[in-house]
């Protein structure tokens, strides 16, 4: 109970992390925040980063010139989203399935 409630930046954290097989990292898929070997503070200062970066890139296309593409600052525990699966829209039968108000629609042809 007390491992689970440490900081992800302690030294029992980081130990178990760097114990598990990267084989085994893979298998999970998705982001585990509770993995990457970041503190809290490294995190949220990333995302200050960011937001100061996309506010000058606001600027200066308010000013009239190019702010050019956005990429975040990479995390570790996160795979980028060029890395990610990507999915395909969902079909109109599939939306039929979720949505109750579109059972009755009629089908188009």
């Amino acid at each position: 109970m007390l491992i689970e409630h440490l900081p992800p930046e302690s030294a029992t954290k980081t130990a178990l992390r760097n114990a598990i097989p990267a084989e085994a990292l893979e298998r999970v898929g998705e982001g585990r925040p509770d993995l990457a070997p970041w503190s809290g503070t490294e995190t949220l200062l990333a995302s200050v980063k960011d937001e100061v970066r996309l506010l000058r890139m606001v600027m200066v296309a308010a000013n009239g010139g190019k702010p050019g593409e956005f990429t975040p600052t990479p995390r570790p525990g996160i795979p980028p989203k060029s890395a990610q699966s990507k999915r395909e829209g969902l079909s109109d039968e599939q939306r039929r399935a979720l949505d109750p108000r579109l059972r009755n629609q009629p089908k188009e042809a």
